[in-house]
């Protein structure tokens, strides 16, 4: 490996030639951004979609960072309810702790602007309750820019020294945080990761910061996730890791092509994301090609019954059911019965009401055993961002 140096260069927006890739995916991406989503899924399936897709992104953001935590792992530990108070291992609560600060994003980018405080708080939220290095990968000085220098381990940048931090992070933020024409905003938010990188502002957990700001960056940028959209930014850097530290060393020269190589690599992998997860805002979709198939899957393992799957299945076939819908299952037998078998399947939180005291069920997955089968369905049909 090559000596290690601190390379300076200016932060500055780099337009691409009109007949580049890299412009036809900023077209494209344009329209996927402003596309209306024909969602027919209901909101409380999706809901639950697009909260296994943060625990996904979650593991792949630290699988990154060397959490070798599989899949199956980390949903086990989620449907492990049998003691509260055993204690997580660090591994899966650095998972978590990413988990929290993107529904701290999610709550919080509309009313607050992207600014120094704000990735402090996201700071704060991944290095909790985590030992810092070189023992875990907490940091002890959560929240803080860093005052003293650093290196990073396996690489040829050495990131700036700390009295410059606060010149180059305000930079940074005045940079992502400046109106130009809203078809440069994608590109801004492609060339700050990197920046980010480039400064380290934080003495660890930098990777996971950076990969937190990109998601902020892109639902402050109009990828609404609360329309029916799923945004997965982290699979982009997860599929392929060496792809990731390769195309970062690249922009790491400060030139133009290396910063364009950078750009046309995340917008590439961020366009193919958002087209595959799309798929599943169409209920015909996702019922013919995970739901129903997770279902004949918990079946087959005897997560539930005969009598369970029937409920399920019709339950999937019409998104929302009332007892009126499962007469069919239960004839000669007293209505009380149907009572009970739907109570038992809230329980064991396989349904939930649609809303509020309602006696309206939709489908749960999100934390009981059918999530074996959803994850399972998902990755058949190529919809994982990382593979156990």
């Amino acid at each position: 490996m090559s000596q290690a140096t601190f390379k300076p260069y200016d932060l500055r927006l780099i337009i691409p030639s009109f007949d580049s890739k890299l412009t036809d995916l900023i077209i494209e991406l344009e329209h996927l951004r402003k596309k209306t989503l024909g969602g027919s899924t209901h909101p409380q399936v999706f809901f639950q979609l697009k909260h296994l897709f943060h625990t996904l992104e979650s593991i792949g953001s630290a699988r990154i960072e060397g959490n070798n935590t599989t899949i199956a792992e980390y949903i086990e530990s989620k449907l492990d309810t049998n003691d509260s108070e055993k204690k997580l291992a660090y591994n899966i609560i650095e998972i978590q702790n990413i988990e929290k600060a993107m529904k701290f994003i999610e709550e919080n980018i509309q009313d607050y602007p992207i600014n120094k405080n704000f990735l402090s708080e996201i700071h704060k939220i991944i290095v909790k309750d985590l030992p810092p290095p070189p023992h875990g990968e907490g940091d002890l000085t959560p929240g803080i820019y860093r005052n003293k220098n650093i290196k990073i381990s396996n690489s040829t940048h050495i990131p700036l020294e700390s009295f410059l931090m606060d010149t180059y992070m305000d930079e940074l933020l005045t940079f992502i945080n400046t109106e130009n024409a809203t078809k440069y905003d994608l590109l801004k938010s492609a060339i700050a990761h990197h920046r980010f990188v480039w400064i380290h502002p934080f003495g660890n957990g930098n990777g996971r910061t950076v990969r937190l700001f990109t998601y902020a960056m892109l639902i402050k940028n109009g990828f609404n996730i609360n329309v029916g959209r799923i945004i997965n930014p982290t699979a982009v850097f997860c599929s392929n890791r060496n792809d990731y530290y390769n195309y970062l060393s690249k922009a790491e020269e400060g030139n133009e092509q290396g910063i364009l190589e950078w750009c046309e690599y995340v917008l590439r992998g961020l366009k193919e994301e958002i087209e595959k997860i799309d798929k599943l805002s169409d209920y015909e979709y996702l019922k013919k090609e995970i739901l129903i198939p997770s279902i004949h899957f918990s079946l087959d393992r005897h997560i539930i019954n005969e009598m369970e799957s029937k409920i399920l299945k019709e339950t999937i076939e019409k998104q929302v059911v009332q007892n009126l819908d499962f007469e069919k299952f239960f004839k000669g037998k007293a209505k009380s019965e149907i009572s009970r078998q739907i109570k038992k399947l809230i329980d064991k939180k396989m349904l939930i009401p649609e809303h509020k005291s309602a006696r309206k069920y939709v489908l749960r997955f999100d934390n009981n055993f059918l999530l074996r089968g959803i994850i399972k369905m998902l990755d058949e049909k190529g919809f994982l961002p990382i593979r156990d």
